[in-house]
This record gives structure tokens, C-alpha cells and sequence, in this order.
């Protein structure tokens, strides 16, 4: 682990290689798995207040799961995550082209909202987790992810590096440019 102000980073982001392949995986990282994308307790506020601007984006089972439920749900361990249809899918998710995406992204990238999307999808495939000092930054492994890996191979692109934007927007410029130096201090 390498220690970067108040977080652990853990050093697969730096010997991992990933970029994410549409082509390969279809979106699934937004309709496989147990539960929803976690969300930040500020986020939950900020879901409520572009949801007028996102619901024409999203698909109608979603929507339908939003209007019921609202914006969030709750994970097995009691954390804010976003709510499934059918206990699979993201409530936010939408089809084009047999590829998931997120209603929520859509909704920022046309201008309609200033809210991206949930920070834990932004940093997909890494989780944060809180511990009693510090926050754990680690690599999660999926086999959905798998083309990921190939294509990161192929493009030599460290973990760390694909993810710059969305770990900067979460921990800052600074504190990505110390992950980078110990990154680097560390080949």
C-alpha cells in the first residue's frame, strides 16, 4: 500500500492495466452484480435535485424503480447504493446499441445537470472503503472486466492512470500528482 495523505492506495493501480472496452463488455459493470452503485451521502441530495433533468434519459423500468423508491436504496451492509430493477440493473441505466450507460452521464455530458455520476462509478473498477484513519483505494476484481485488462496491456496504461480524472475529481490535483510521484518513485 502506499500511503498519500489520508488514503491507502494499494500498488495494482499502479501494476494493473485497464481501459475500459464498450465494445467488449457491454456496460455490464452497470447490470451485473448484487447490489447497486455506492453513493456518497452528499450525492443522494444532488441525484434528487437533476432528477427532472434525467428521468428523460432513463429507461421507463427505471424510472418506474425511482418514481417508487426514490434515488437510493440501501446495500446488505446498510451503505447508500443506487436502486435495481429487478435486482440487477442500476435504476439509471439505459440501452443504446446492446451497450448500457448511465442516464445520469447522459443527462451531464448534454448540460442539463453539473452532477457527472456517482463518484464509485466515475472510479469503477476501484473501491473506496473507510477505515477508522484512512480510506483504502483498491482494485476490485470482476471477469467482466476482462477486455479491460487486455486492452490496458495493449496500451501499457497503469490503473492509476486511467483513472486520473475521476481520482482527481474525488481527492484533488495535489493529492493525484503525489499518488503519480509515488507511482513513479516506486518502478
Amino acid at each position: 500500500m502506499i500511503l498519500v495523505d489520508d488514503t491507502l492506495v494499494s500498488e495494482e493501480l499502479k501494476s494493473i492495466n485497464f481501459s475500459c472496452d464498450l465494445s467488449q463488455c457491454k456496460g455490464d459493470c452497470c447490470v451485473e452484480g448484487d447490489a447497486g452503485a455506492p453513493l456518497e451521502e452528499e450525492e443522494i441530495a444532488l441525484l434528487e435535485d437533476a432528477l427532472e433533468e434525467i428521468k428523460p434519459y432513463m429507461a421507463p423500468k427505471g424510472l418506474e424503480v425511482v418514481e417508487k423508491t426514490g434515488v437510493f436504496d440501501y446495500d446488505i451492509d446498510g451503505e447508500y447504493v443506487t436502486p435495481l430493477v429487478n435486482d440487477r440493473e442500476c435504476a439509471f441505466v439505459y440501452f443504446e446499441n446492446g451497450i448500457s450507460y448511465c442516464a445520469i452521464e447522459k443527462a451531464w455530458l448534454e448540460g442539463k445537470i453539473s452532477f457527472q455520476k456517482p463518484i464509485s462509478c466515475h472510479l469503477y473498477p476501484v473501491r473506496l472503503t473507510k477505515l477508522k484513519h484512512h480510506i483504502a483505494v483498491n482494485y476490485d476484481r470482476w471477469p467482466i472486466c476482462k477486455a479491460a485488462l487486455l486492452k490496458g496491456k495493449q496500451e501499457n496504461l497503469p490503473l492509476y492512470k486511467y483513472l486520473k480524472s475521476p481520482l482527481i475529481r474525488k481527492f484533488g490535483d495535489s493529492w493525484y500528482h503525489k499518488l503519480a510521484r509515488a507511482m513513479e518513485d516506486n518502478e
